[in-house]
Order: C-alpha cells, then sequence, then structure tokens
C-alpha cells in the first residue's frame, strides 16, 4: 500500500544519518520508537516493502506523524532507543518487554575474571557494559581482547586455596596459547589482572593511556634485549592503533549534563535540547520557535532553556551552551566548550538543529512548487476548457524506422511534474508497416484496457503526439472501451503546436509564451524522448543478429568462417553455391544459399 502523500513528504526529507525514529498516530499518541543506521532507508522500508506481518501492517496504517534524533554512531543510537523506550514505552514496542534484550559485556566479579558476552545484566558486583548494537560487534570486541590478552573461558572456580591444593589441571587452551594457566598457579593475579583493567579503559575509550603503558613495557623489554617479547608488545599497540582509529565511544564521566543549541534562519529559529547521562543521550528534544520582534539568537535561547528544563523537569547543575548567555539561574553553570567531547556534544546538537532548519527549507520549497504547479494546471485546465483539473497527465509517442523495429511510449505526469516509475514502453504487435495511426489506436487501447481491467485510476487528460490522424485513431480505441466524454485528449502537432480537439477542424493556438503550451510541450517532449530511446536501443539489438542468424543450421562457428572468408554479408548473398559449398560443404553451402535467396525473394 503506497504512503499517504504527507508521509511521503516527510520521508523525502529524513536524513541518511544513524539515529532514532518515532512513530505517531493521528491523536499525536506515540506508537513505535525504532534506531537505525541509516534513518531515510529504514524508516522508507516501512512504506516501500510489502510487510509480512499483520502487526506491522496495521502499525504502518496508523503512521500520521514522524519524528527522529540524529545521533553520531549505530552506538549512540542504541541507547537512545533504550533510554526512550523505557520512559515512553509505545504500544508497538512489545518486542522488548517479550524478550527481546540486547547483548552485553559482563567482567565476572571473580578470581582471574571471565570476559563474556550476556543478554541477562545481574546484580552480582560483576562489571557490565553495553548494551551492543549486534551480537556480530560484541563477538569481534571479545575476539579482539582475547587477541590482546590470552584470558581464560572456564568456569573453574580458581580460588587460592583451590590453587594451592592442585585441584586443576591445564587444558587444551593452554597448550594453544590462548591461556597461561592461572589453574596451576603459571600466570599471577597482578598480571591477569592488569590485562583485565587495560580491556576495561579500551571499552571506555581510554586507547591511549594503554598505548602508553604498552609502549613503555615495550621499550624495557627491548634494552633487556628479549626481543620476542617487545614484538609481541608491539603487535598489541598496532591492534590498538587500529582499534582506536576505527572506534568512538561517548567518555562516561559526562554525567547529569544539559546541552542547549540554537540556529536561526530569518523569521525561525530551532534549538535543540540533549539531556546526557554517563555519556548516553537519554533525552532529546528540538524546539522550534518563531522570532516577532527580531529577537536575538541569545534571548531565543534563554527563554527556550526555561521552557525545555521546564517541560522535561530537568535538575541538572550544568549546561553546555552553544552561545554566551547571562546566567540568571542560581547554583547553574553554564560553559561554552571549545575542544574534547564536551565540544563534540555541542556539535551533535547543532546538527541535530541544521536537519530541523533544512527540513523546515525544504517543506518550504516543496510547498511553493505545490502552489505553482496547481496555478499551472489551473491555467491548462482554463485553456483547454476542460471539466477537471489535470492532476494526472498521460502523453503517448510513437517511434519507428520505415516501419521496422516500431515502438510507442507513455509518460505520465502528475501534478505538473513527471512520474518516472508511471513510464510504460509498448511493442507494437498488431500493426504491419510504417503506419502510425494504427500503432496510436493499438497503443491507446492496450494501455486504458489494461487500467480498467485492474481498476487504476485514468488520467484527467491525454495528449497525442501528432495532428488530426493520430488523434482519431487514439479517439477510435476511447469509444471502443466506451471511455469518450469520460477523460479528455487532445493531439499537439509539433510543426505550429497547434492543438486538436475530436471531431473540431480548427486547432487552438497558444501563447508560445503560455504555461499551459510548455508543459504539453514539456509531456510531448519527454514522451518523444523515452520512446526513441526505446527504439534505438530496439533497433542496435536487432542489427546485432544477421541474417544468417536466421537460417536453419547456421551458428555462430558457420556464420564466422563465412564473414571470415567473404569478409561482409553483400558478398557472401553474391556467392554461388559452388563457393559456398568450397567454404561450408556441400551441405551446408546449399542451406546458406537458399536460405539467403529464399528470403531474398519474399
Amino acid at each position: 500500500m503506497p504512503a499517504p502523500k504527507h508521509i511521503e513528504e516527510l520521508l523525502k526529507n529524513i536524513p541518511q544519518k544513524a539515529g532514532v525514529y518515532q512513530y505517531y498516530d493521528k491523536s499525536d499518541n506515540l506508537l513505535y520508537i525504532g534506531k537505525a543506521k541509516n534513518l531515510k532507508k529504514r524508516v522508507s522500508s516501512y512504506f516501500t516493502k510489502k510487510q509480512e506481518h499483520g502487526k506491522t501492517r496495521v502499525l504502518v496504517s496508523k503512521i500520521q506523524d514522524i519524528k527522529y534524533v540524529v545521533v553520531s554512531t549505530e552506538m549512540d543510537a542504541l541507547l537512545l532507543e533504550n533510554n526512550l523506550i523505557k520512559k515512553h514505552q509505545p504500544k508497538y514496542n512489545v518486542a522488548l518487554k517479550d524478550g527481546k534484550t540486547y547483548p552485553w559485556i559482563c567482567i565476572k566479579n571473580e578470581p582471574f575474571p571471565r570476559i563474556f558476552q550476556t543478554r541477562d545484566v545481574i546484580k552480582d558486583g560483576s562489571d557490565y557494559y553495553g548494551p551492543y548494537t549486534s551480537v556480530r560487534l560484541v563477538k569481534t570486541l571479545l575476539d579482539f581482547f582475547h587477541q590482546l590478552y590470552p584470558l581464560r573461558n572456564c568456569s573453574l572456580n580458581l580460588t587460592d586455596k583451590n590453587i594451592k591444593e592442585e585441584k586443576f589441571k591445564v587444558c587444551l587452551e593452554y597448550h594453544m596459547g590462548n591461556c597461561l594457566a592461572p589453574c596451576e598457579n603459571k600466570q599471577s593475579v597482578q598480571e591477569y589482572q592488569q590485562g583485565i583493567e587495560h580491556i576495561k579503559q579500551i571499552i571506555k575509550g581510554d586507547i591511549k593511556s594503554v598505548i602508553q603503558y604498552l609502549e613503555t613495557a615495550m621499550l624495557k623489554f627491548s634494552d633487556k634485549m628479549e626481543f620476542e617479547k617487545a614484538q609481541s608488545v608491539k603487535d598489541k599497540i598496532d591492534l590498538l592503533s587500529n582499534y582506536q582509529s576505527k572506534s568512538t565511544i561517548v567518555n562516561p564521566k559526562i554525567n547529569n549534563v544539559d546541552v542547549f543549541t540554537i540556529l536561526s534562519h530569518e523569521t525561525t529559529a530551532f534549538v535543540n535540547y540533549l539531556k546526557i547521562n554517563s555519556g548516553a543521550i537519554v533525552q532529546a528534544h528540538t524546539l522550534e520557535l518563531n522570532k516577532k520582534l527580531e529577537e536575538t539568537e541569545e534571548e531565543l535561547l534563554q527563554l527556550a532553556i526555561v521552557e525545555l528544563r521546564q517541560r522535561f523537569k530537568s535538575t541538572s547543575n550544568t549546561i553546555y551552551c552553544s552561545h554566551s548567555l547571562e546566567n540568571v539561574w542560581e547554583n547553574l553553570s553554564i560553559t561554552i566548550p571549545k575542544i574534547g567531547d564536551k565540544k563534540k556534544l555541542i556539535d551533535l546538537s547543532l546538527r541535530n538543529a541544521k536537519y530541523m532548519l533544512l527540513d523546515l527549507q525544504k517543506r518550504k520549497i516543496n510547498n511553493i512548487e505545490k502552489q505553482d504547479n496547481k496555478r499551472i494546471l489551473e491555467q491548462l485546465q482554463k485553456d483547454l476548457h476542460l471539466v477537471n483539473r489535470p492532476i494526472h497527465i498521460e502523453c503517448f509517442d510513437n517511434s519507428n524506422t520505415q516501419g521496422t523495429y516500431p515502438v510507442a511510449a507513455c509518460v505520465v505526469f502528475k501534478n505538473a511534474r513527471p512520474s518516472k516509475k508511471d513510464y510504460r514502453h509498448f511493442n507494437i504487435k498488431t500493426v504491419v508497416g510504417p503506419d502510425d495511426y494504427a500503432s496510436m489506436e493499438e497503443v491507446v487501447y492496450r494501455r486504458y484496457k489494461r487500467l480498467l481491467d485492474e481498476e487504476q485510476p485514468l488520467p484527467e487528460l491525454i495528449v497525442v503526439d501528432g495532428g488530426k490522424g493520430q488523434l482519431s485513431s487514439a479517439v477510435n480505441s476511447l469509444d471502443k472501451l466506451k471511455l469518450r466524454g469520460k477523460i479528455a485528449i487532445i493531439g499537439i502537432a509539433k510543426r505550429l503546436e497547434e492543438i486538436y480537439f475530436p471531431e473540431d477542424p480548427v486547432p487552438l493556438y497558444l501563447d508560445k509564451r503560455s504555461e499551459s503550451l510548455k508543459i504539453l510541450q514539456r509531456a510531448r517532449d519527454e514522451a518523444h524522448r523515452f520512446g526513441i530511446t526505446f527504439h534505438r536501443q530496439k533497433r542496435s539489438k536487432g542489427s546485432l543478429h544477421s541474417e544468417l542468424d536466421q537460417i536453419s543450421g547456421v551458428g555462430p562457428a558457420t556464420r564466422d568462417k563465412l564473414l571470415g572468408h567473404f569478409k561482409s554479408l553483400k558478398r557472401i548473398k553474391k556467392a554461388s553455391k559452388e563457393n559456398l559449398s568450397k567454404v561450408l560443404g556441400k551441405l551446408n553451402g546449399d542451406k546458406v544459399y537458399n536460405g539467403l535467396h529464399t528470403k531474398g525473394d519474399i
């Protein structure tokens, strides 16, 4: 089912960025919250693909408004999605309640801690990091950690007592080099724990400190001439450097902070608000303000901060802001970040405000175009004396070369703009020779016979490329389908741009500068372009097939042999039966000779 027109307009303006989208019904109730690596592709898929599940089809049918928040990474989108779902609990996010969970990385609270993937967060003193976007990402990280440090993956209770009592024996993992056997006291607690601390730092984004530590260790091994150990450490540094270049993690130290930015244009301003807790975006909102008295951005931002903090009941004592403001609040710190992670949050907030501004500008442009198109169509209706405004126009054109490779084209204009998905090609099936009138009659009949059979909407206006002859042929088809009088039809001749009406010998001449004539010309030219392109493709394809290919028993090898000897098809036709037999043998020579000369006699 195609999306409603207002939804199509919303889809056009959604950016191809990571973020979170929200669906609302006609009562402005939140229906669904989802995340996406590419907002435009994900949201559009709901309306362009046939949904298999009934629940999804019901959801799509109820969507009346779409809102979205742009974030830096898919990870940020996941965190924001989870927080918003917990806060709003939309009706159609029941999948999360029914057990849909996301993977976490767990560092177990135990001697010689294990690191593994889990979906269950248990309050047992263990450290949990996440949630992550996918199981694949978690497995990649775990493999990366095991590459850096040999960690155990067994579930043995490695207490000091059990190790001293020698209750355990080394396993295959030790012999493969994946574990250093702490179970037999071959690895100290301090050494193992050092690797665990480095992994925690990596997960939190503090890769620099780990690299610095490893560089120091590498130099020590090098000074001691322990080059194999130094090379092993260097390999770890290379792995970390590569990982660092590909990952971006929000600093968890940024906690309970409000971020406000403003972007203005002419009479409108957008204020974006982000609520940050432990490095995660937990709330996001963009407020549109209409300027009345040429207020400054600082004045508008101050008003918006008061409104948004009251609306979201913010208790934060810290605000990161894009503009310098007079601090009129008690126990509230307002800063303008210049560098680092705090500045990145300002940039992210400004990016969201920018997308809202671009969305507004696109909507204004679309509205202007709609108004212009409406005016043009109303003028066309007036000029052609039509009963209805021609919102849906279809134009036909024929193309052939002296009757060979005959084709036709139908182009569709909706709201004075080409609707290319509705364009159609036609191969002429019933007409022999260069008969444009009969070809036009055939394609018009086939086009609207199919639309009637499929119960598709009919156009308000049909335009035929040609004069009285082509127009009369098209009218004959409408008569056969009993559509005469239900669809307006005209013909437009190329020479003087005369416009012909059925059963009216006197053509209509429109002003050359008229917008009505221009849209008719555009439709006519587009039909000609679309048709001639198809004709050329067909002709080019046809020219590749030699007359030799039409002879039974003559394949590519025989054809190439003849062309290699005689150099051209013309010389092959002139060759005697004896000469052909010398090249191909008597049987094949006779086949070729008879095939060529019989065909030529027809």
